[in-house]
């Protein structure tokens, strides 16, 4: 069939490839994401777990950057972004980080604000 192969300039040189190893490598870059998420979630290394980068556990920053990749990468692959033009692919991909981007950082003021308000205000931990 036609369409079981694609077109790829690699390198100035005409490449083809087919849709079965294209699903392949995606399969394995994202199980392979996938286990240094759970690997990390098993062992909470101590270096980690114990430092602070903007209020948050280097554990959970470790988190959130992996998500965002393979949440590109499905993006990249399964939407077809590789083909269309950059000024599109910045639209779709650069919004939603600086979103997240933007929520994280509201979220952690906000945790940090009601910390000291249950620490120092007239509210006393209740548990």
């Amino acid at each position: 069939m036609a369409h079981e192969h694609k077109l790829e300039i690699f390198r100035g040189l005409l490449k083809f490839k087919s849709n079965v190893a294209k699903i392949w490598g995606v399969l394995i870059f994202l199980s392979v994401v996938t286990i240094i998420e759970v690997v990390l979630g098993i062992i909470k290394p101590a270096s980690l777990t114990g430092n602070y980068f903007l209020g948050m556990k280097l554990l959970n920053w470790i988190f959130i950057i992996l998500t965002l990749v393979k949440a590109y990468y499905i993006a990249w692959d399964f939407m077809h972004l590789r083909d269309e033009k950059s000024s599109l692919r910045r639209a779709i991909v650069w919004t939603p980080i600086f979103l997240v981007i933007y929520l994280v950082f509201i979220l952690l003021v906000e945790a940090d604000y009601i910390h000291n308000i249950y620490r120092d205000g007239f509210v006393t931990w209740n548990f």
